[in-house]
């Protein structure tokens, strides 16, 4: 039995005077109502109704226990409507951790515009490629990369791995458009040194496989310095597809080989929003990570 639930029953067939109007209310029924005042009578080990046919008297022992219990019931309500104000009210601050590409490139420009919407809301933002415990850490949500190993926390996918080649206009012009993956042999490319990340670029097309040692002016474990590098001419990078979008919107890069499909890794490299329950999340959060995911959609981001 569910004491508390039985309790609550108590209370509304007390004050409903029947069975069935209780039940009614409740959207319960009368069976079900009557099961649980017995069930809570054989806990309490004492006669809470006198009932007949027409008639349902609360006992004396009942009346006691009515009004013993009519203030916890109260204060439990006042409680219940305290969550649910907390919940329709979109204030308040958010813990947030981001990798650092998807951060300054995407998340931190967009900003302003969450604020305009959300102006109640605080962000205490962190931009990091390392995996923390958001739990022991107190964050709210995160950005990471790669699949989730941890099968407490919700993972919801944010981006795909797709990677796309660019390079400045400037550059291009001096060495020319790559058509196909051999014609990287003849360009500088820039390596992203990361664990995990193979020494050279694969692509695939058309079913077929095609595996480019590559080699460039730069090597770096930081994928904003080698979009930098990109834009100042010195080669070719290979970047998640929303890193390079608005670059490559506003024509500081320019994207190459579209008809390929990129990858420089067997592992994982997908965008995903990390956040570690997934009921009661608080409205501050969801409408956050509801802005996340229109800020990484292409379809979106195109009709904006």
């Amino acid at each position: 039995m569910d004491e508390l639930a039985a309790i609550r029953v108590f209370a509304r067939v007390a004050r409903a005077g029947t069975f069935s109007e209780a039940a009614r209310q409740l959207d319960m029924s009368t069976s079900s109502v009557s099961r649980q005042i017995n069930a809570l009578e054989e806990s309490l080990g004492i006669r809470l109704f006198k009932r007949s046919t027409r008639n349902l008297v609360l006992t004396e022992a009942g009346e006691t226990y009515l009004t013993s219990i009519d203030p916890a019931l109260k204060q439990l309500e006042l409680a219940r409507r305290t969550a649910l104000s907390y919940q329709r009210t979109i204030s308040g601050s958010i813990r947030f951790h981001a990798r650092t590409s998807a951060g300054t490139e995407v998340i931190v420009p967009a900003l302003s515009e969450f604020f305009i919407r959300y102006p109640d809301i605080e962000i205490d933002i962190t931009l990091t490629d390392e995996r923390v415990d958001l739990l022991a850490n107190g964050i709210d949500v995160a950005v990471w990369l790669g699949k989730l190993e941890d099968s407490s926390m919700v993972a919801r996918n944010l981006s795909s791995s797709r990677r796309v080649i660019c390079g400045s206009p400037a550059y291009l012009q001096r060495h020319g458009i790559p058509r196909k993956p051999d014609d990287l042999l003849q360009h500088s490319c820039l390596v992203y040194l990361q664990h995990n990340y193979l020494k050279d670029w694969r692509f695939q097309k058309d079913g077929q496989s095609f595996v480019i040692p590559v080699t460039g002016k730069l090597r770096t474990p930081n994928s904003v310095v080698l979009m930098e590098g990109a834009k100042q001419g010195l080669g070719l990078v290979m970047l998640q597809g929303w890193m390079v979008r608005k670059s490559v919107q506003e024509g500081s890069l320019q994207a190459v080989m579209e008809d390929y499909e990129a990858y420089p890794t067997e592992a994982d490299t997908a965008l995903y929003i990390v956040y570690p329950h997934r009921h009661g999340l608080p409205l501050k959060v969801r409408v956050f990570i509801d802005f996340l995911v229109q800020l990484f959609d292409p379809e979106s981001q195109a009709s904006a």
